[in-house]
């Protein structure tokens, strides 16, 4: 025990005389806890409670049954920590006033601890806060509900049944995450653009190879201006999305995540279309295979579809990228950002956003472009990574589980400090003009 007096204070005034009673619990020093735990039949945990962590009075009633679990305390026997759990509980009862004084609520102590997360999966947990919980996964924003401020603690259900709070305003944007996935993006796009060079080489003999059947492309008649008008819904889609970007308070996290996810989509896009080359899907397409002199002739010619973002608007013709549809990919990555990003009692902009979606996917097949299956691919490996992504994020205890940090390691970088729901907040993101200021003050 004469360790245990060294690490521990006696003094009752730890708390500012909170306590006039030499019998309150807040009075108690580390001896007076290791003598309660004696008595209650936890005489094994006095060294780890009292000796190592200097665990008094005060800090015994705000011990909560997730401290006991989790680091660094981690009991593991679970018939331990529910006996404690319930002593704790007896004495939080007959302390109730001193409780109050220190601005804690049995329930606050015991049910419900606020957690922050890391990037090595810990978690660190605090008393106190408002708890909005559900009993499912809160999709609660704090731009959707009027009413709750900034500060508001939301809510998760993981996996042992227990809620957990955080606070969803803390946010960190790591501008520096953002430049990597801007810089991941680009590659990807410029080893698409050079993956649609070597395809074109390969493109099949439509001699020999003519187009496929397929029941949309046979039944509809081609529509010659309908692929023109397929881009123009993803450039008005594009204006959209960029206005929420630059408006949005967490601008950084949303950018960083679209430029992960379509990334990530033509990254799977050059592999299948590499593997497979499908025959032209249309006679009126004069694609035939073509062979490039050099490697700086390909690389030329890889730079020209770059720098025109492979749009048909900008002069650039490409073959053999039939597997599957990236202008279908980049018109449902956007819908889903500008619809997911706003607040959902934004009717008309949803609208308008899925009717631009469904349309230019409509004038893609009417213009005789692709086949229905790489519209149907692209649409539906789409929308899955974009849930299966916000699923993830959005659910902390799967986001810092070892499976996802080993199948989904560039999404734990990105999501790591990202704690919780965005909330669909925005803000003016310059200051205001020097005469601005000077006529509104």
């Amino acid at each position: 025990m004469l360790a245990m007096k060294h690490y521990c204070r006696t003094d009752s005034g730890f708390f500012g005389g909170m306590a006039s009673s030499e019998d309150g619990v807040s009075t108690w020093s580390c001896k007076k806890v290791a003598q309660w735990l004696q008595e209650e039949g936890f005489g094994e945990y006095v060294e780890l409670l009292c000796t190592q962590h200097r665990l008094d009075g005060p800090s015994l009633l705000a011990l909560t049954e997730a401290d006991l679990r989790g680091p660094p305390l981690g009991l593991t026997v679970l018939g331990d920590i529910k006996r404690l759990t319930l002593a704790l509980r007896r004495l939080q009862r007959q302390n109730q006033t001193q409780l109050e004084e220190f601005g804690l609520r049995p329930a606050d102590s015991l049910t419900a601890a606020r957690v922050e997360w890391s990037c090595d999966g810990a978690d660190r947990r605090y008393n106190g806060g408002d708890r909005l919980c559900n009993g499912t996964e809160l999709r609660l924003r704090n731009g959707d509900r009027p009413g709750y401020g900034s500060g508001a603690a939301l809510c998760h259900m993981h996996s042992n049944g227990r809620c957990r709070q955080h606070l969803a305003g803390r946010l960190d944007p790591e501008v520096w995450k953002t430049v990597i996935s801007s810089i991941y993006v680009l590659f990807v796009f410029g080893f698409t653009s050079f993956i649609m060079v070597i395809v074109h080489e390969r493109v099949p003999d439509m001699r020999t190879y003519p187009p496929l059947p397929d029941i949309f492309l046979d039944s509809v008649p081609r529509i010659p201006w309908a692929f023109a008008m397929a881009e123009a819904c993803g450039l008005i889609l594009c204006y959209m999305l960029l206005l929420i970007l630059l408006l949005h308070k967490h601008r950084s996290i949303l950018f960083r995540r679209l430029c992960s996810l379509i990334g990530t989509v033509f990254l799977l896009r050059c592999c299948t279309m590499f593997v497979t080359s499908l025959s032209v899907p249309g006679q009126h397409l004069k694609c035939a295979s073509k062979t490039y002199g050099d490697t700086l002739e390909k690389i030329q010619r890889a730079l020209a579809i770059w720098s025109g973002f492979g749009m048909t608007l900008t002069g650039v013709q490409t073959c053999g990228d039939y597997m599957f549809s990236g202008h279908t990919v980049v018109i449902t990555m956007l819908n889903f950002f500008v619809t997911e990003y706003t607040p959902r009692t934004w009717h008309l902009i949803h609208t308008i956003s899925w009717v631009l979606n469904l349309f230019g996917i409509f004038f893609i097949l009417a213009a005789h472009e692709h086949y229905s299956i790489d519209v149907f691919i692209a649409f539906y490996i789409t929308t899955r990574l974009f849930l299966y992504y916000h699923t993830l994020a959005n659910t902390r205890a799967y986001q810092h589980s070892r499976r996802a940090r080993i199948w989904f390691p560039m999404f734990s970088f990105f999501e790591c400090n990202v704690n919780g729901p965005v909330p669909n907040q925005y803000n003016w993101p310059f200051d205001k003009p020097a005469f601005m200021k000077t006529l509104i003050g």
